[in-house]
Parts: structure tokens; C-alpha cells; sequence
């Protein structure tokens, strides 16, 4: 309501406001949560025996007895804080409520502009994000915060309005034009100071482009070593990077990160170097149990089943989706052409927790198309059910209630759907007219 009202009333406070009123929240509903009778099942489960296991220099992966299908960085850290001593209720929200806080600045970075502390504030008031964060201790918000900031990184300094990708071209064709025209000729490509010789040997902007975009990898890799779904925050990276160069090595950097977490298991975490493949496996292996969400409870009864073809078809669907949405979307805003990729998935996926709904709020709050307060409203209701009144029935009534609610998260998908950002298929670029375009085959003279 709060968010709303902001919203209405066009406030915009200082962003270390955003910020308290973003600690005061998430504190006071972790704290009421620690103290809670009802611990989520995963988080005690799960979460809590992959932190044990890093205390007793145990691979989380294999030792949780496949609770935890992801690379062991944030077992590290629960390691860490409960070595420390600190209470497990707290200390498995710790993580993510600091992670989700951090997201609150890095949102109004995100949105830019003069409306950037109105968003910071609208996340901090989120409740889907409190929900995850302070109440369910999932990671999703850790995977966030860098996924985030990869983007922030990869946009660079300057003008937030502009995408990066969209001002790298302007500024190329606004300099050919003004030089050489659109037609570029083969001087200008194998001569000196061609395309081919900055290739080689990069100057100083160059090398501050691939400082830029290893450290936008680095940030991204660490999203992927707390789960594996930013890897669909992958595309909207590298099109804010400025080149090729750029782009290259942030795919580099994105994949070394990883690669060195399952390397140096035997390391930090005593895995023999003949239980890799196994950990790989166990991290690859993905149930196919349906029936949360979506259009498969429909099929289920709103029960879970262990149903391969729906989540295979719902998989390929997904796929399909993402390489037409990529299309549609190729000259929008970066950030408008991942909240797409991310709303198609909610909208298509045969499987899903409630804590999925949480990848594409910082997208969509930060750049808010016309449908995303229905959005962001009717997810954090339908999560919210689940969270807070499904939980204080006993076991058979919570099943009852999962069969209704399941089926009922049905109404959402076009909501979802509309609210991708339909009206933003290009970008723009202040102190432009229209969008801007690529030059096709304009034959320009020489300066001459």
C-alpha cells in the first residue's frame, strides 16, 4: 500500500531513507520470523544441513543428501556464520535479508533518472522481497544482488537513461558521419588505427571496456555460484557492454567463477577429486515435479507430481519463448529485453516456487511498464497465501489449500504477460528524434 501510495504521491525521498525504511522492514520481519514456531521445510532441511556440512569440512552438495543442487558458495557462508556462533534462524536469513537490502540502492542505479529513489523506495517496501528474504531465508535475493549489479557494471558510467549498447551506437554513427560517412573502406579496417589493428592492440578506452566487462563476468559468475537461473541475465549483460572485446571478456570472467568453486571443492570442502562428477551430476539433476504453478496444476489436481513430459514440453516451451522473445526485443533497452525474458519464463515454466517470482521484481520495478503494478501486486497475493495462511493448517488442510491455490495461480500468467514491456520494443536516447536505427546502405561521400 505504502509503494502504491508513493507511487501516487510521486515521492521521493533521499535514497538513504529507501534504504532505512528497507532495514526496518526486512530486520523486524526476520526477527518475527526467527521467532516463529513454523521454520520453512527447505530452510531447516536443506539450507541449515549444507551449513553443517561445510563445519564438518564436508562436500554440502553430497552430504545434505542432494537438499542443496547448487554450487557450494553460500554453504560457505552459512558455514562461516554458524562457526560464528549465531542461531540458525538467524543466521540462514542473515545472507539474504543483507543481499535483499543491497538490492534496494542498486535498484535506483537500475532505473536511473529522476524518479531512481521513488523505485529504491517502492523495492524496499516490497513484499514478495520481504516474504523471500526475511521470512523463507531463500537465495534467491544473493543471486539478485549480483545479477543486478553485473548490469549496473556493464551499463557503465554516464547518462543511466541511456543503454549502454544504444549510446556506443550513436556515438559511432554521430563520429562516421561526421568523418567518413556510414561506407567504411579498407583503410579503415587493416590500416592503422583500423578495426583490425585496435583489435590487436587496444588503447585506453579499450582496456577501461574489458576492465569493465570482466568485472560486470566477475559479478555475473557470483550470481551463478548462488544459483543457476541468472543465466538468463546473461544476454542482457552483454548488450550493455560497449564491444566485442567487452562482451568476451565478461563471458570469460562469467564462466571462471564457477568453474574455480567446483575446482577447489577438494579445497574448501574435502571432496575427493573422484566425487566431482558426482557433485556435477547432483547439481544437473532437476526433478521434474509439477504441479505448483501455472497452467500444469491443471493437470495435476494442484497436487505435485513427478509428471517428465510436462516438464520437458514446459522446457522446450521455454526455450522457444526466449530465443523469439531475444528477436522481439533485440533493439529494445537491455533491462526492458531481460524483464521480457524473465516474465515469458514465469509465464511458460512447468515447475516453479514461489521464490522464482522474485528474478524479475528489481527489472520490473526499476522500469515499470504498464501493466506491472497488476504484476507485482497479484504475485506478492498469490506468494503471500502461500506464505502466511496456507501455513497454519495442519498437513492434510495444507494440501487442500495447495490444490485451490495452485490451480488459481492460473489467473496470473496474462497479467504476467501483459505487463512485459510491449511498448518498448526499441530504445531511445535523449536529445534524439525516434529511436535509433542502425544505418542500412547510405552511400556518403567523403568529407569532401
Amino acid at each position: 500500500m505504502l509503494a502504491l501510495v508513493a507511487q501516487w504521491r510521486d515521492w521521493r525521498p533521499p535514497l538513504i531513507v529507501a534504504i532505512l525504511v528497507g532495514v526496518a522492514v526486512r530486520v523486524l520481519i526476520m526477527y518475527t520470523s526467527a521467532i516463529d514456531t513454523w521454520q520453512p521445510v527447505d530452510f531447516v532441511e536443506s539450507f541449515k544441513p549444507a551449513g553443517e556440512a561445510v563445519l564438518r569440512g564436508e562436500d554440502p552438495v553430497l552430504a545434505s543428501e542432494g537438499g542443496w543442487h547448487f554450487l557450494p558458495t553460500i554453504p560457505y557462508v552459512y558455514g562461516i556464520l554458524l562457526w560464528l556462533g549465531i542461531p540458525w534462524e538467524y543466521a540462514g536469513r542473515l545472507v539474504t535479508v543483507v543481499a535483499d537490502i543491497v538490492l534496494i540502492p542498486l535498484v535506483a542505479k537500475l532505473a536511473g533518472g529522476p524518479k531512481a529513489s521513488l523505485r529504491a523506495l517502492q523495492y524496499a517496501l516490497n513484499p514478495l522481497a520481504v516474504l523471500i528474504a526475511s521470512v523463507h531465508g531463500q537465495v534467491e535475493p544473493v543471486a539478485l544482488v549480483f545479477g543486478v549489479a553485473a548490469f549496473v557494471v556493464a551499463r557503465g558510467p554516464g547518462d543511466p537513461d541511456r543503454p549502454g549498447m544504444v549510446t556506443d551506437v550513436v556515438a559511432k554513427v554521430r563520429a562516421g558521419v561526421a568523418t567518413y560517412g556510414v561506407r567504411r573502406s579498407v583503410p579503415r579496417v587493416i590500416g592503422r588505427g583500423g578495426m583490425l589493428h585496435r583489435a590487436l592492440l587496444p588503447g585506453d578506452d579499450d582496456r577501461a571496456h574489458l576492465r569493465r566487462g570482466a568485472l560486470a563476468g566477475v559479478l555475473m559468475g557470483l550470481a551463478l555460484c548462488a544459483k543457476s537461473w541468472p543465466i538468463w541475465l546473461i544476454p542482457g549483460m552483454l548488450l550493455l557492454l560497449p564491444n566485442l572485446r567487452a562482451r568476451v571478456a565478461a563471458l570469460f570472467t562469467t564462466g571462471l567463477l564457477p568453474i574455480f568453486f567446483l575446482v577447489t571443492l577438494p579445497v574448501f570442502a574435502g571432496t575427493s577429486l573422484n566425487q566431482i562428477p558426482q557433485v556435477i551430476d547432483t547439481i544437473r539433476d532437476i526433478r521434474p515435479i509439477v504441479g505448483e504453478w501455472g497452467w500444469t496444476p491443471w493437470f495435476t489436481g494442484g497436487s505435485w507430481d513427478l509428471r517428465p513430459e510436462l516438464a520437458s514440453f514446459g522446457t522446450n516451451l521455454i526455450y522457444a519463448a526466449v530465443v523469439l522473445v531475444i528477436v522481439y526485443w533485440r533493439r529494445a533497452d537491455p533491462i526492458d529485453m531481460t524483464t521480457a525474458i524473465l516474465l515469458v519464463f514465469m509465464v511458460l515454466t512447468p515447475r516453479l516456487g514461489a521464490q522464482y517470482l522474485l528474478w524479475f521484481m528489481p527489472f520490473l520495478v526499476a522500469r515499470p511498464a504498464k501493466w506491472a503494478w497488476a504484476a507485482i501486486l497479484g504475485s506478492s497475493i498469490w506468494a503471500g497465501y502461500g506464505y502466511l495462511v496456507m501455513t497454519q493448517f495442519d498437513t492434510n488442510g495444507w494440501w487442500l489449500q495447495h490444490t485451490y491455490w495452485s490451480r488459481a495461480s492460473i489467473v496470473l500468467l496474462p497479467v504476467l504477460a501483459l505487463a512485459m514491456p510491449w511498448g518498448r520494443r526499441v530504445a531511445t536516447v535523449p536529445g534524439l528524434t525516434g529511436a535509433v536505427k542502425r544505418p542500412a546502405t547510405a552511400k556518403i561521400s567523403s568529407p569532401a
